[in-house]
């Protein structure tokens, strides 16, 4: 008679268990975990994230590809404050940047995924930064960008001083460069410039200010000066373990001007809803 008790109680530990286990670390090195899991409903495959540069306090992001090309506003506390359409088809839409450009501020959406080496062309879109409140984008300028040494997967870019940069994800992250045309659709190519001996990078960006980027991977978030890059330097002064925080499927990384930390990631299986995590990290030069 026994038996169904023990049974029950053993189910209801394992569940226990199981719920434990994956609670995320609060630290990840020089970084203290502040808010999160955020679930994030109506982004199931949160992708790309960016800091915007009109609202501080406003983060950009989007889905993977397969569905509606919608940028989602985003709160720091993860809640969705406005969905902005952007009247355009996307291949492979994979990751998205803040950077100011000719008529101000624009976001740099990268429709730079390429699984099977086949596209010989990506295509880089740049739209002038919505307003939340925005029911669609004005229709965007459209930059065909290809690779000097051959068609490469990448799901990383940002955005420097106009220039724009990709990072391939493979064995080595290969980092690319180019000068994005001030106005106007036209055709570029992408000259790498280093290795970053950094395997599967699934975003990139860079800090407010431009002095800094920050890559991850599914088990760290890397940091880099601006300048040591433009010189082909690829030595991180920082870099901040992330496996602890036990994501879903790590994506997305984003920083503000205060040393805060954004990371979004993809839901599971049997539960369709992104995940923003938010950690306060010690930066070099930031208070």
């Amino acid at each position: 008679m026994r038996r169904p008790g023990i049974v029950l109680g053993i189910g209801v530990g394992a569940m226990i268990l199981g719920v434990w286990a994956m609670r995320p670390n609060r630290n990840a090195g020089p970084c203290t975990l502040v808010q999160g899991p955020v679930m994030l409903s109506e982004v199931p495959e949160a992708s790309g994230l960016a800091v915007s540069r009109r609202d501080p306090e406003l983060i950009w992001s989007h889905n993977d590809s397969g569905n509606e090309t919608v940028l989602f506003a985003l709160n720091s506390s993860g809640v969705v404050l406005g969905q902005v359409r952007v009247p355009i088809q996307m291949h492979d839409w994979e990751d998205l940047s803040a950077a100011r450009c000719p008529s101000g501020d624009c976001l740099y959406l990268a429709d730079i995924g390429d699984n099977r080496l086949s596209r010989p062309k990506v295509q880089i879109y740049r739209v002038p930064e919505p307003s939340p409140d925005d029911e669609k984008t004005p229709p965007p300028e459209v930059v065909t960008a290809r690779y000097a040494d051959g068609p490469r997967n990448a799901e990383a870019a940002f955005v420097i001083n106009g220039d724009i940069f990709v990072i391939t994800r493979d064995r080595t992250g290969g980092l690319y460069r180019s000068t994005v045309p001030a106005l106007g659709a036209t055709e570029l190519t992408l000259e790498r410039i280093a290795t970053l001996d950094l395997a599967v990078v699934t975003d990139a960006e860079a800090s407010p200010d431009e002095k800094s980027v920050v890559v991850r991977t599914s088990d760290e978030a890397v940091f880099y000066w601006t300048a040591d890059l433009l010189r082909g330097n690829d030595i991180p002064y920082l870099r901040v373990p992330i496996d602890g925080l036990k994501e879903s499927q790590g994506e997305g990384v984003a920083v503000d001007a205060h040393g805060m930390l954004y990371l979004a990631s993809e839901g599971r299986f049997w539960s369709r809803r992104g995940r923003l995590l938010t950690l306060r990290c010690q930066l070099p030069g930031v208070s």
